[in-house]
């Protein structure tokens, strides 16, 4: 069974419906399953490399569960990269520790997906705007897969989506993430 290590990052996961079920649904998967909140871990976001580092090279998948943000991960999770995927261990001439890993971007969108288009108000769809995590996958020789999103993560009552919706939603996610680690393995 592979080593699945789920790299969270939410900066107010305790009100958020969807990321809690997705992880919370995986904690509960027969998948071997590590969850690390890197928000909790490190809110001054003084992370301790070596640890995250020797937890990539146990791991043969990493997902990246977060919520999409100003087109982007948060700022957690940008601080991670860019501090524990380091020169000499992601890439370069020696930086080798990730070839052949598997990587998976798990994100929860609030907004409609018809936004995300040429057409729509965001101008670009979700996977134009992940080509930065994407390159960053091919700069450490991972193995990119096709992310697992889902619009419409959002509830704000009496104005945007219901309780039950975002949950269904959420519930549909991990299923489908679930899915796809399952058959990495």
């Amino acid at each position: 069974m592979k080593n699945i290590l789920v790299i969270a990052s939410h900066p107010n996961i305790e009100h958020s419906y969807a990321n809690k079920i997705i992880l919370s649904n995986l904690e509960l998967s027969s998948l071997n399953v590590e969850i690390c909140h890197i928000d909790k871990l490190y809110p001054t976001y003084d992370i301790n490399i070596e640890a995250e580092q020797s937890k990539l090279i146990k791991a043969d998948v990493v997902v990246l569960q977060f919520p999409f943000y100003w087109y982007s991960v948060p700022a957690a999770l940008k601080s991670w990269i860019d501090k524990v995927l380091s020169y000499g261990f992601a890439y370069g001439s020696a930086g080798d520790k990730l070839k052949g890993k598997h990587i998976i971007p798990s994100i929860t969108v609030g907004g409609p997906e018809e936004s995300y288009s040429a057409t729509g108000y965001n101008h670009f769809s979700i996977k134009e705007l992940l080509r930065p995590l994407e390159q960053t996958a091919y700069l450490t020789q991972m193995i990119w897969n096709e992310p697992v999103y889902t619009h419409g993560c959002i509830y704000i009552p009496n104005v945007y989506n219901t309780q039950e919706e975002v949950e269904s939603r959420a519930k549909n996610h991990a299923n489908r993430l679930i899915e796809k680690l399952e058959s990495l393995s």
